[in-house]
Order: C-alpha cells, then structure tokens, then sequence
C-alpha cells in the first residue's frame, strides 16, 4: 500500500528530532522509501502508478527539495533509497556530497546529456521553461524584453511582477549569478529592486495578476500559463507566454529529476522506479496532466500546446550548479529582494 507522509519539514533539526525516528519506526522496512521534493498533488497519482510497476510497497515521504536533501546530508544511514527533486540544484547538492550512486548508462541514455548529471548521478525526469507571461493589452510584440537587462528599463517601472520565496525564483536568480558572476548579479538585481517589482507569494498569482493587467509582465514557468488555458479555455484568457531566448537567464530551462541514494539496500528496486519515470507512459503523464516538457524523445502532449524542448533556446549551464542556492539567499537577502 501506498503510504504518503509528511507534506513539509519546516525545521530540519525539529524534523531529525522528532519526525524521523517515529517515521522509521512506524515504516515498513520491505517498501521502497522516496522522499519527493515534489508536491503530491503533482505527481502522488503517478507514484501510486509505481508500486504495480515495481510489485512492492513505496513509501513517500513530501517536503521541499532543498528540506529532503538537507535531511539526506543529515543521515548518517540512508533512511531513503530514492530522491525525487523538484530541480536539480538539490540533486547537485546530493551529487557534490557523494550521496547519490552513478544510475545504469542505458537508463541516462534515454535523456538528452544536458539534462543528466555529468557523473551519471542524477537524470532529469521532466523540465519546465523560464518563461516572461505578459499583458498583450498593455505590451505589444515589438516591446517584450529580449534579455534579462531589458527588464531594467524605466517603461517596466512597478510593472513586473516576481515571487521573492518561490524556489523557481531563486533558482533563476542561480542561473543569473552563474552567467554573470557574484558581482554582475548583485548589480542586476539592485538595478532589478529600484525598478519597483511587485512581488507575489507564487506564480499562479503573478499568472493571474498579468491576466487581469494588475502588471504588464511576470516571470514564470511555462507550465502556468498551459493549465491556466486547460482550465479556463483559451478564449477566457488574457495572458500570453514569451520565450527569451539565447544565453540568457530568462530562458532557463530547469528540470525535476531523480538520484538513487548511495548505500540504498534497495538500490535495485529504486534503478526500477528511475526507469518508470522515464518511461513513455510516465513522460506521458507529465506532458498532459503537469504540463512539463517530457524528456524523452518522442512524447508529446495530447492536451497542452507545448513547442518541442529541443526547439527551445536556453543558456549553456551546467544544471548541477543550480546548488548554490545557500549564497543565493544571503545575495537575496543582501539587496532585499528575499
């Protein structure tokens, strides 16, 4: 049986203290145990899916990706076997600690190198697209930004809406600092502030502001804007998506994906769960009921409009350096935009 735990792990030294040994207690030890940075609501129907799959129990314990693989660096002995994280600064972490084990070449064969670990350790299982969502009541074609610098101008003064605790946020702020170094983010992102950004709790929120012209552009991720549509139709809906484009941080790609925790007793099993999730049934999944780019080539969606992931242009960015999250924050919190 599926046994679905905690959703968040607001402190992880309270969480070590107190959840964990009742959790490990409570267990059962034969079940395949994966702690998910990814929300329930998301991908809970297609982990349901991977216990026929891989005919044993699963046991998936939700939080926050960077939360989980905190917890992982903690553990002394591997309480999971499997990490499933909402992007792939996580996995980067895991990957530079030496907990995550080198997944079989066939399985990273499956995805474009881009979206896999250089050492093999962790292989994407969908993306999403740094997108610029806009008014085209109050924007026109011609004006969208075609770079990062563009949204300093003057004309986007308290027009650009962003979500300062979001993690997709701070993971292109990642990518911004990556491209152009500590000292060139910093100077954007004080450049960024004192163009008066409207900052929102989310990015269905900043969806929903452009949509309504609250603000002319928010930064988002694609998949937003598709669910938005297949909720509502497309007749009901006034905001429209803009791909950046070139090496630059507003057409960052990010990926959720997964890693087999090193020492995992059920490392077989989890090599399983891994090949489910890049399997044509499960990418199919999330190019219709998540709205993500699939990985594997060939899958498209049977209900999105999704251009194809290998027409996008994004940065040249090794995705395990989206780990730095750490300085990022400081950085955030340093210019005030945290």
């Amino acid at each position: 049986m599926n046994r679905f735990f905690f959703r968040r792990l607001p402190s992880i030294g309270l969480a070590v203290a107190l959840l964990f040994p009742l959790l490990a207690a409570c267990g059962n030890s034969d079940a395949l145990v994966i702690y998910s940075g990814r929300q329930q609501a998301l991908v809970g129907d297609l982990l349901g899916k991977l216990e026929k799959e891989l005919g044993m129990d699963v046991e998936v314990r939700y939080g926050g990706s960077a939360e989980m693989a905190a917890q992982l660096l903690e553990e002394k002995e591997p309480e999971a076997d499997l990490f499933y994280s909402q992007d792939s600064g996580a996995l980067g972490a895991l990957t530079e600690a030496g907990k995550l084990a080198t997944l079989p070449r066939d399985d990273l064969d499956i995805v474009d190198k881009r979206f896999q670990a250089d050492d093999g350790s962790w292989v994407a299982t969908s993306a999403r697209a740094r997108v610029v969502a806009y008014d085209p009541k109050q924007v026109s074609e011609q004006d969208l930004p075609s770079d990062l610098d563009d949204l300093l101008d003057e004309k986007w003064r308290g027009k650009v809406g962003y979500a300062p605790s979001n993690g997709s946020w701070q993971a292109f702020v990642t990518a911004v600092r990556q491209l152009k170094g500590e000292d060139g983010a910093r100077d954007w992102l004080v450049k960024f502030k004192q163009n008066n950004p409207q900052a929102y709790e989310n990015n269905v929120l900043i969806r929903d502001a452009v949509d309504k012209g609250e603000v002319a552009l928010g930064l988002i991720n694609h998949y937003y804007y598709h669910r938005k549509i297949a909720e509502e139709g497309a007749e009901n809906v006034n905001v429209k998506l803009h791909y950046v484009g070139g090496n630059d941080p507003l057409a960052l790609i990010n990926v959720a994906g997964v890693g087999v925790i090193k020492g995992s007793d059920k490392a077989e099993a989890a090599q399983r769960a891994v090949r489910y999730l890049l399997s044509e049934s499960a990418q199919q999944y999330f190019a219709d009921e998540t709205a993500e780019y699939p990985v594997r080539e060939g899958v498209t969606s049977t209900k999105h409009d999704l251009p194809k992931l290998s027409g996008i242009e994004s940065p040249d960015i090794d995705l395990s350096s989206l780990s730095s999250l750490k300085e990022t924050l400081a950085l955030l919190q340093e210019v005030g935009l945290s």
